[in-house]
């Protein structure tokens, strides 16, 4: 990832993570939340170890640094996944995708009180302004809710996926400037995530048999490889170079993207609330990716 310049590295993370949440729905038809999270970043975590071997680089660690690893892995790719999963039961992928535009506000803030990082008035303006851009995209689905609880309930593993994710990020970068290893410290927190997701499907007595139909098996292969290894590869990197703030406004763009892809798969229809929630998000996200004078 070294040769890659910023902007491809997030370019790289939009793209395919703006695709990924369509992805997920054709894993969550066929295998329950934990089961298709367990198998996704199982089948990741393993690839990338597979490589450092080859590569020839150190697997064998500390035991506090496999509790960093594991704390990394089980918030980043386990339990934040599993809430994404039973969220997209819910609601459509796009707007699930939406409520990740919190995401850097909340790894800033996170980063200035836990360690240090200066957050300036523009970042916060900017991430105030994706959270009302979020609002504006979900009211329409909120005013379901009256309803029945589903969307509420999608609502709720929305928020606490982005949530935990925010304190696997924040973990990640401590992990970082602690000196671990960048790819086996990949590799170990993807397998410590599917365990986490693995031991919880055991403890509801989910059953872990494949199914046989093709979509489930293309879109597990996307959501592992490009989904997981690729993404957060580009992405980690990119966070070592700007910040694990800045880095977080890969969560205001892919939602945009994901909107679209859900309004083309998913017959999901957007208004004029939708609309302006997006351009709201954009702007936040300009606004916090706006170099001082």
């Amino acid at each position: 990832m070294a040769g890659l310049r910023s902007w491809h590295l997030f370019a790289i993370c939009v793209l395919v993570w703006g695709t990924t949440w369509h992805a997920i729905t054709y894993q969550i038809g066929h295998t329950t939340p934990e089961v298709g999270v367990a198998l996704r970043f199982g089948l990741a975590g393993l690839c990338v170890l597979a490589m450092c071997l080859v590569r020839g680089e150190r697997l064998g660690f500390a035991l506090v640094d496999h509790g960093r690893l594991a704390l990394q892995g089980v918030f980043m790719y386990g339990v934040s996944y599993i809430c994404v999963y039973q969220a997209e039961r819910h609601l459509p992928s796009g707007l699930v995708a939406v409520g990740y535009s919190a995401s850097p506000l909340l790894i800033g803030l996170g980063a200035q009180l836990l360690f240090g990082m200066r957050v300036t008035g523009r970042f916060v303006a900017g991430g105030v302004l994706g959270l009302v851009g979020v609002a504006l995209m979900f009211w329409p689905e909120f005013g379901k809710a009256a309803e029945g609880t589903s969307t509420a309930l999608g609502a709720v593993f929305t928020v606490g996926s982005v949530l935990l994710s925010a304190i696997g990020s924040l973990t990640a970068s401590r992990n970082r400037t602690s000196g671990l290893p960048f790819w086996p410290a990949l590799g170990w927190g993807m397998v410590y995530g599917a365990l986490a997701a693995a031991v919880i499907a055991l403890a509801q007595g989910q059953s872990f048999a494949l199914p046989s139909a093709p979509s489930w098996w293309i879109s597990l292969l996307y959501l592992a490889l490009a989904g997981s290894v690729l993404t957060f590869a580009c992405y980690l990197t990119l966070q070592d170079r700007i910040g694990p703030g800045p880095s977080g406004t890969i969560g205001v763009m892919t939602p945009l993207l994901a909107l679209v892809v859900s309004m083309l798969f998913e017959a999901f229809r957007p208004d004029l609330l939708t609309f302006a929630g997006a351009a709201l998000a954009v702007a936040g996200n300009a606004l916090m990716l706006r170099r001082p004078a």
